[in-house]
């Protein structure tokens, strides 16, 4: 990959994956997050968490199907920064929504089911984010692999958390399920020779 790309494609990936909390600090400071600006942020985060999560399952395919090999390298940053949006969208619903009053909390599980699925997606990236490193990798060796097939799960969880939290105009979370599915769908042996003929007609 040229020089310039291995520069730049960091660099340009960590402007972009902070900019949905710049624009969060952005509108604190200037007071405008809307009248309900815990949900406000709720709603920022939980979606900068869901795009990048779907950004982080794309690198593959899209090595797979183009020449744009180099995307693989930013597979690992965009998933991180997906763990760190849906840390503080938890943050955000229990400590500042809930005021870490977990009896309140335990009070609202019934009535907001959805809120299991968004912890049990948020569990599913924990591991995935602090085995990240490469001393992890070595240590798991071929697990390393197995293990962080947990991200299919996580993004399927996270997307029935969305679509169940979203009570109007659902045509969204429809939009990032299929694309999800789509993508675990492209790693099935069978469609990945399928998917992988596109990158051919590059070479010729």
């Amino acid at each position: 990959m040229p020089r310039l790309l291995t520069l730049w494609l960091p660099l340009v990936t960590h402007v972009g994956a902070l900019m949905p909390l710049g624009l969060i600090i952005w509108g604190l400071t200037q007071d405008q997050l809307t009248a309900d600006p815990i949900r406000e942020i709720q709603l920022r985060t939980g979606k900068a968490a869901l795009v990048l999560l779907v950004l982080t399952l794309a690198c593959t395919p899209v090595s797979k199907v183009s020449p744009l090999r180099w995307v693989l390298r930013l597979r690992r940053l965009l998933g991180l920064y997906a763990f760190a949006y849906a840390s503080l969208h938890l943050l955000n619903f229990i400590g500042i929504d809930y005021g870490f009053d977990l009896g309140l909390l335990q009070k609202d599980l019934p009535k907001k089911y959805y809120i299991f699925l968004g912890f049990a997606a948020f569990l599913s990236l924990l591991p995935l984010a602090i085995t990240s490193t490469k001393v992890w990798r070595q240590r798991l060796g071929k697990n390393w692999q197995r293990l962080h097939w947990l991200v299919y799960p996580a993004a399927l969880l996270a997307v029935t958390h969305f679509l169940l939290l979203v009570k109007a105009g659902r045509r969204e979370p429809y939009l990032y399920a299929a694309i999800v599915l789509l993508f675990l769908l492209a790693r099935l042996p069978w469609l990945g020779k399928i998917v992988r003929r596109p990158r051919r007609w590059f070479k010729k």
